[in-house]
């Protein structure tokens, strides 16, 4: 089973999210800041880590950025933090979920099945029986689901699991709209709920990175109550 990496201050969180996760099968690692998390995750990084916002010493967002320096390990924040703005910081820092405090045992279980899902997809390819999942270019880009790579004019851009989904979907048809609920269809698993908010902080993430290497890129349009095109030159 996998190994999860729990990162909170709160010893009861600690104890109740581990004992959860190993009732399911998993492996848990325990931290009680970003800190001490920091050196053990980059050292020997888990299949997944779940992430307090606010804590001593090194807050989420600030260990989830250090952590994206070096890999695209999958990331849950799981936070008492509630406002819409903390999500969309959490998301827009490279988060692949959010889950707000008090939460619900069954959805957190949901959840990280799900993005755990994805990421074993991202390593073995397509699933035994399923034809090789080819190379997509379209203009600049190139994406290569066996190996999860993306490039844009040949210059490598790092993207989550979940961005890499959504890209996916909006360059396999140039032109075409793709609503919202097309995008979360293509990167959550249908028993999972997310809202309008979260495929636009993915969106914004994505065009960041992109800006990141390229400051004329504009290939992601938004069509405003309508959804999102990729726009191939």
């Amino acid at each position: 089973m996998a190994t999860i990496a729990l990162v909170d201050d709160d010893k009861n969180i600690l104890t109740s999210v581990t004992m959860l996760l190993e009732q399911e099968g998993y492996h848990v690692r325990s931290y009680g800041d970003g800190a001490s998390a920091l050196t053990a995750l980059t050292a020997n990084p888990p299949d997944l880590a779940i992430l307090d916002i606010k804590m001593p010493r090194m807050d989420g967002l600030e260990l989830l950025r250090r952590l994206r320096q070096t890999g695209d390990l999958p990331v849950i924040f799981l936070t008492s933090k509630d406002e819409e703005i903390d999500e969309l910081m959490g998301l827009n820092a490279g988060a692949d979920d959010y889950i707000r405090k008090p939460f619900s045992q069954r959805l957190l279980l949901e959840r990280v099945r799900a993005v755990l899902r994805r990421a074993e997809s991202r390593k073995t390819g397509a699933i035994s029986g399923e034809p090789r999942k080819e190379a997509l270019v379209r203009g600049k880009l190139a994406l290569d689901p066996q190996r999860h790579e993306c490039t844009w004019d040949g210059k490598p851009v790092r993207l989550t699991v979940t961005e890499f989904l959504i890209l996916q979907c909006l360059a396999q048809r140039p032109g075409f709209v793709k609503s919202r609920d097309n995008l979360m269809d293509a990167a959550y698993d249908d028993q999972v709920y997310v809202d309008d908010r979260t495929i636009d902080s993915h969106i914004k993430r994505l065009r960041k990175k992109f800006k990141s290497v390229d400051e004329d890129f504009d290939a992601i349009e938004t069509l405003y109550g309508v959804g999102y095109r990729y726009r191939e030159a």
